[in-house]
């Protein structure tokens, strides 16, 4: 019998046995090992920056780096990609680009490849590499295992051009024994995208052929008997290390921000594979989006040494603007006295436009080692996140013994120059800004902001934009940043003669790398003419129907005069926040000298208000619409004050909105005071720069008992000459009794369940009944002792209540007199939270609400013991005896084997009929006669929701 195979048929059969073996997670010991790190590089298609052919967004160009073992006689001269759409570049199609001794083990194998995508979504591209070098000592049968990476990418209109993040510093580093390991990826974005990283276990996928009988679809697990290299046997200790006294445990980390990763401390010999996460932030304008992730598997080297780390020196972080040289020095000392090899990683190295450059001009020890840093960023370099230079120090110890590392990581920000040769000057009623052509025509946007009067704040390289507290705004976006000039024509907010206005820019950058420039250099111009301004809302006449209140303003200036028609128009609103919009015309008038206005009929003793005054001409542009140009808001004046809690003083302070400086440092503020039977006011005192004051009886003597008026006369500038200084306006007249305030009271509230359950278990029907309420009885008396001094001659009290926590206290009733109860009636439920406070009898001063008191519903259930289902309208369904306000309950019944006949829990009062809705009788059937057994679960309509379950019995005939 021949049984021998066609060639082909014979190596599917190998294909499907390798495949079984695969799936089961079976050792294929046949496999080359060799594999000890590596990552996958992606960007999308840059074949055509320039021309009329166009970019296709779903061509992507991948690079694939892996180290090898260079002691093994396996090599991987083609490999297998696998797309993550279902495809792969086939078995063994892909050719190695370089293959490179980097260390005397090591070689750097890259390869290069790309693929078109059918559609617009994510994939993950991956690599099986068959299979791991042998001796890996965080994980089992290193060699038996294969070696997996990945890389997920996003195709998407929205994100246009991609390039993932790129590890420019080797996935091979070396550690010794009972020191501190330290690696960093020197992860770089060319696009600018925000990076995070995060720890990850190594992988194995299966084997290439098998992967590919399953759909090109790796499967991917943990490699067998992984754990993180701190976490292997025996544990080791940390060693002092930065702010780490050392002695604890050994940890393993990396810094999700930097990529810095630390081990601290190794304690076995040996190779050791740890894989991480690099994910690619993109900002977006509807927000930060993850895009894309890399995945890197790399090994660390640990080897007995008596060698020392060495210990390399960096600048601190710096920020530099676009077009200026960075040049820095890097040094390094070693303990044991070797040369030091200085080494820099970063993005900026090696790409063909204005590339970094790192040399090394000594090596040590004597001078130390020391390496120049010299980069000149462009405009395309401008980033809202820092680039990370990481400056490596290797030193070369003798001996044979092991090379050691010192790392830091360098963050520099790139920054946009500042717009030159701003200039602002007046044209007509407008202000022409100009500058020159900005430097970086690949910003988005240019920003334009005003302020009234200059402000500085600090020319830090740094400090990009115009921060907030400068008091700038910004008036105008400008998306074309080739043009150079601006006319503020005051449509954001008026121009107004006689005031100076400064201006900034600074310029924005398009995402996804964002960034933005430094300020320009503050411009100002000071608009000529004088505008017309609100000086005074003063309070003439303090009455509740007959009060009075002046209001005057300035008369304007401008050169070459005003054309007609022109005038004012005087606005008056409601209260001391009111807006022009909210308020009504109270004065027209076209006579430019007339600028003063009695505002009769106000009541002036319990309200406020407040005004604004537009001066109008016609627009001298040919404009239909009139130029308007207006002041305020400023309102009255509005003094409050009472006497302390024991009458001995009283207690004033006052506010206002107005356009003037009323509290600047050299202003003064006067009380003045009418005594028991004067007539009139007496200045009291002064203060500076304030909006309060103490009448302590100091300066003229208080009487307990006796009632003063006050009134305050403000005094306010606008802190410019061409307009009038010394703005007197006073506050209406303010009537102040001395008598304490009552004393609080302290509330109780009476509530006797027992009583209460007793009475409703005992009489007949349901509760509640019809029309059947609760009352609750409330009592209190006063707390003398605080405050001090506080008065029990009380004239009644105000109740407030609440039925939830969540709802506000609502003042209820108060008492005819100064009783001390009560009874609060006609409750649908009993439950809620009350407050109390007592008003005085002369004064009517009130107390401080008391703390607060709360009552919950009693809960009552029962549940009867017997219904007859039979259809003769009488106990024909089984309900609460008696209960409480429910708002739930879940109600079970069983037979006496155990088995569920009924369950609901949609009706509170349960009202089961007796039809089964499980069980033997079946859904919808009348259960039998006799003892059931029942499980309530109840959830009361109180203010916590109170839960109780009950169990019992009941016997149902028919």
């Amino acid at each position: 019998m021949d049984l021998s195979l066609p060639r082909s048929a014979g190596k599917w059969v190998i294909v499907l046995m390798v495949s079984a073996l695969a799936l089961l997670g079976l050792p294929f010991a046949a496999k080359a090992t060799h594999i000890r790190a590596g990552d996958i590089q992606a960007k999308s298609d840059t074949t055509y920056p320039f021309g009329d052919k166009r970019n296709n967004p779903r061509r992507i160009f991948f690079k694939m780096v892996t180290y090898t073992d260079s002691r093994s006689t396996a090599d991987s001269e083609e490999i297998t990609i696998f797309y993550g759409d279902g495809t792969s570049s086939g078995l063994n199609r892909i050719k190695r680009f370089s293959k490179v001794l980097v260390t005397e083990d090591t070689y750097r194998n890259v390869y290069y490849f790309e693929h078109t995508y059918n559609a617009d979504r994510s994939y993950v591209v991956s690599y099986i590499g068959e299979n791991r070098n042998t001796g890996v000592q965080n994980m089992s049968e290193s060699q038996n295992q294969t070696f997996y990476i990945s890389t997920r990418i996003t195709i998407d209109p929205g994100i246009g051009i991609n390039r993932s993040p790129v590890l420019n510093a080797p996935a091979i580093d070396k550690a010794s024994i009972n020191q501190v390991f330290l690696h960093n990826p020197a992860g770089s974005d060319a696009d600018g995208d925000s990076l995070s990283y995060e720890l990850r276990v190594s992988q194995q996928a299966g084997f290439v052929e098998s992967t590919i009988a399953n759909n090109n679809t790796p499967i991917v697990r943990t490699t067998t008997g992984f754990v993180f290299p701190h976490q292997v046997s025996p544990p080791g200790t940390r060693v002092p290390y930065l702010n780490d006294p050392g002695g604890e445990g050994a940890i393993f980390t990396m810094d999700a921000v930097t990529g810095q990763m630390v081990w601290n401390s190794p304690n076995r010999l040996g190779d050791f594979n740890v894989a991480f996460v690099v994910k690619e932030w993109r900002r977006t304008e509807f927000g930060i989006r993850l895009i894309g992730e890399v995945i890197r598997d790399m090994q660390i080297v640990v080897r007995s040494t008596n060698n020392r780390r060495p210990t390399v020196n960096i600048p601190q972080d710096i920020c530099v603007v676009a077009g200026v040289q960075v040049r820095k020095k890097v040094t390094a000392t070693d303990p044991n006295n070797n040369q030091i090899e200085l080494s820099a990683f970063g993005g900026m190295f090696g790409r063909p436009v204005a590339p970094a450059t790192f040399t090394q001009t000594a090596f040590g020890p004597s001078p130390i080692a020391e390496g120049i840093f010299r980069w000149t960023p462009e405009c395309t370099d401008i980033a809202a996140q820092p680039y990370l230079v990481l400056f490596k120090a290797q030193d070369r110890p003798g001996n044979g013994e092991t090379a050691l590392i010192d790392e830091k990581a360098w963050r520099i920000r790139v920054v946009g120059p500042r717009p030159e040769n701003v200039r602002a000057q007046q044209n007509q009623n407008n202000i022409l800004l100009t500058w020159n052509r900005y430097a970086c025509q690949n910003a988005s946007s240019l920003l334009i902001y005003r302020k009234e009067g200059p402000a500085t704040f600090p020319n830090d390289t740094c400090q990009t934009g115009i921060p907030a507290s400068s008091g700038y705004v910004r008036i105008a976006t400008l998306k074309d940043v080739s043009l150079q000039s601006y006319l503020d024509n005051g449509a954001t907010s008026q121009l107004q003669r006689g005031k100076t206005y400064c201006y900034r820019i600074y310029a924005e950058f398009p995402l996804p790398a964002g960034g933005s420039s430094l300020a320009s250099f503050e411009t100002c111009v000071t608009m000529e003419g004088r505008p017309s301004v609100l000086t005074n809302v003063t309070i003439d006449r303090t009455d509740r129907t007959n009060g009075k209140i002046t209001v005057r303003w300035t008369q304007p200036a401008g050169t070459g005069g005003f054309q007609q028609p022109y005038g004012y128009t005087l606005y008056r609103g409601q209260g001391q926040n009111a807006t022009k919009a909210q308020s009504k015309v109270v004065k027209t008038t076209n006579d430019l000298s007339d600028t003063v206005f009695e505002d009769l009929g106000r009541n002036t003793l319990d309200s406020t208000f407040t005004y604004f005054v537009d001066f109008f001409q016609k627009d001298p542009t040919g404009v239909a619409a009139p130029l308007v140009e207006t002041s305020g808001p400023a309102s009255t004046v509005r003094l409050a004050g009472e006497p302390t809690p024991d009458a001995r003083q009283v207690t004033l302070s006052w506010t206002f909105n107005v356009p003037w400086k009323n509290t600047e440092p050299g202003l003064y503020t006067a009380i003045y005071r009418r005594d028991p039977g004067s007539n009139a006011f007496v200045l009291l005192d002064s203060v500076q720069a304030a909006t309060s004051y103490v009448d302590n009886g100091t300066k003229r003597l208080l009487t307990p008992g006796a009632q003063y008026y006050y009134y305050v006369r403000t005094i306010g500038t606008y802190n410019d000459p061409k307009l009038p200084s010394r703005l007197k306006n006073l506050s209406q007249e303010l009537p102040v009794l001395l008598v304490p305030i009552p004393c609080p009271p302290v509330v109780t509230i009476k509530s006797d369940c027992e009583q209460f359950k007793q009475r409703v278990l005992n009489r007949p029907g349901y509760f509640p009944a019809p029309g059947e309420t609760y009352t609750n009885e409330l009592s209190w008396e006063l707390n003398t002792a605080a405050p001090t001094g506080c008065s029990t001659n009380i004239a009644y009290y105000r109740i407030f209540y609440r039925r939830t926590n969540t709802q506000i206290y609502t003042l209820i009733d108060s008492t005819r007199g100064p009783e001390t109860t009560y009874s609060h009636t006609g409750l649908v439920e009993q439950a809620g939270c009350y407050k109390v406070q007592a008003v005085g009898a002369v004064g009517n001063r009130r107390s401080a609400l008391s703390e607060e008191r709360c009552v919950d519903n009693c809960v009552v259930f029962e549940l009867p013991n017997i219904f007859t289902p039979n259809g003769d309208g009488i106990n024909d369904t089984f309900r609460p005896r008696v209960a409480s306000p429910l708002r739930k309950v879940r109600f079970q019944a069983f037979n006496r084997w155990g088995v569920k006949v009924f369950e609901g829990d949609s009706d509170p009062n349960i009202n089961w009929t007796g039809n089964a809705t499980s069980g033997e009788q079946g859904k919808g059937i009348q259960v039998t006669d006799g003892v059931y057994y029942y499980l309530a679960e109840v959830e009361f309509a109180d203010a916590n929701a109170t839960k109780i379950t009950y169990k019992g019995w009941v016997e149902i005939t028919h």
